[in-house]
C-alpha cells in the first residue's frame, strides 16, 4: 500500500493552501490602516532530525493585523521511535510495531492578533501513512479572548455549511469532538468558542477523505478572514489588551501540556521552532 501518488497529491495540495494563505494575510496587512510598514512573512526551510524530510517555516511578527503568525507546512519521513509507535498501536493503528516506517504531511496555521477584539485562530489539514494505514485529520478552532456573538456564528456556519456538503453528520460530530480535544482539564475550561476536530478519517475511500480535507482547508479564509477585518480597526483599551494576554495564556498552556501535534512534532525530531511557532509572542498569567 504504497500510495506514491496519492500522498504527492495530498503534499502538493498542502503546500498551495499555505501560500494561498500566506498570500491573503500579506494582502490584509496591506490593507490594514496603520504607520508602520505592513506585516510580511519570513520564510525558513526546515529539516526533520537524521530522518528524511522536511518543509516550509513562515512566521510574521509585528504586523498591522497580526502580532504572530505562523502558516506552516510539511511532508516529512522516517521510521517512529518507540513511544511513538505506542501511541499509535494504542490508537489501533495495525502493523505499526511490526514496521514503524511514516510518511505525513499537512499545513499547520496558528495566528495571534494585534487587536484584542480580533479572535486568535489556529488551523491545520494532514495526512498520515505507515505501510498498513493511512488516514486523515484536521480541523479549525477560534480562540477569542473577547468573545463577539457575530463572529463565533459566522465561523460556525462556513465550517456546518463545509462538512454537511459531505455527510449529514459531519459536523455534529466534528464539533463535539473539537469541544472535547480543546478543552483545558486542568482549567476546567475550553480554550475557545470551538470549531471542528477529527483524526483517524479513513472511510475506505481515499478520495472522499481527501475531498472533505480539502474542502476544511479552503473552508478557512471563508470562515476567519471577514472577522480579522472586521475587528482590525475596533478601538481597545489596556483592559482589553490585559484580559488578551491572559487568555494567551490558556493558549500556551494547552499547546504546550496537551497538544497531538506538538507532542508528535518534538517526540519524532522535527524542528522545534516550528513545532513551537503556535507559542503567542507575549504572554501573562495572574
Amino acid at each position: 500500500m504504497q500510495m506514491q501518488a496519492e500522498r504527492e497529491q495530498a503534499a502538493a495540495w498542502f503546500r498551495t493552501l499555505r501560500d494561498r494563505i500566506v498570500a491573503a494575510f500579506e494582502a490584509l496587512e496591506d490593507k490594514a490602516p496603520g504607520d508602520q510598514p505592513a506585516g510580511r512573512f519570513e520564510v525558513k526551510e526546515t529539516r526533520r532530525g537524521e530522518d528524511g524530510g522536511g518543509g516550509l517555516m513562515s512566521v510574521m511578527r509585528g504586523g498591522r493585523v497580526f502580532e504572530k503568525v505562523g502558516v506552516n507546512w510539511s511532508a516529512v519521513h522516517g521510521t517512529l521511535g518507540p513511544a511513538a509507535q505506542q501511541a499509535m498501536a494504542a490508537r489501533g493503528v495495525p502493523g505499526i510495531e511490526a514496521d514503524p516506517s511514516f510518511w505525513a504531511s499537512g499545513i499547520s496555521l496558528v495566528a495571534h492578533m494585534q487587536n484584542p477584539h480580533a479572535p486568535a485562530v489556529h488551523m491545520n489539514t494532514r495526512m498520515f501513512w505507515t505501510p498498513n494505514a493511512w488516514w486523515f485529520g484536521g480541523g479549525t478552532d477560534l480562540n477569542p479572548c473577547i468573545e463577539i456573538a457575530q463572529d463565533t456564528a459566522h465561523f460556525h456556519d462556513v465550517l456546518r455549511a463545509t462538512c454537511t456538503a459531505h455527510a449529514p453528520d459531519y459536523y455534529d460530530r466534528f464539533k463535539a469532538w473539537a469541544d472535547e480535544y480543546f478543552f483545558i482539564p486542568h482549567r476546567g475550561r475550553a480554550r475557545g468558542v470551538g470549531g471542528i476536530f477529527y483524526d483517524d478519517l479513513n472511510t475506505g475511500d481515499w478520495q472522499a477523505d481527501f475531498a472533505f480535507t480539502h474542502d476544511v482547508g479552503e473552508a478557512f479564509l471563508p470562515a476567519f478572514l471577514p472577522l480579522a477585518e472586521r475587528r482590525m480597526v475596533t478601538p481597545w483599551t489596556d483592559a482589553d489588551r490585559d484580559a488578551q494576554l491572559i487568555h494567551r495564556g490558556l493558549y500556551a498552556e494547552y499547546n504546550l501540556v496537551y497538544d497531538r501535534g506538538t507532542k508528535f512534532g518534538l517526540a519524532t525530531g522535527h524542528d522545534a521552532e516550528a513545532v513551537l511557532m503556535s507559542l503567542p509572542p507575549l504572554a501573562k498569567w495572574v
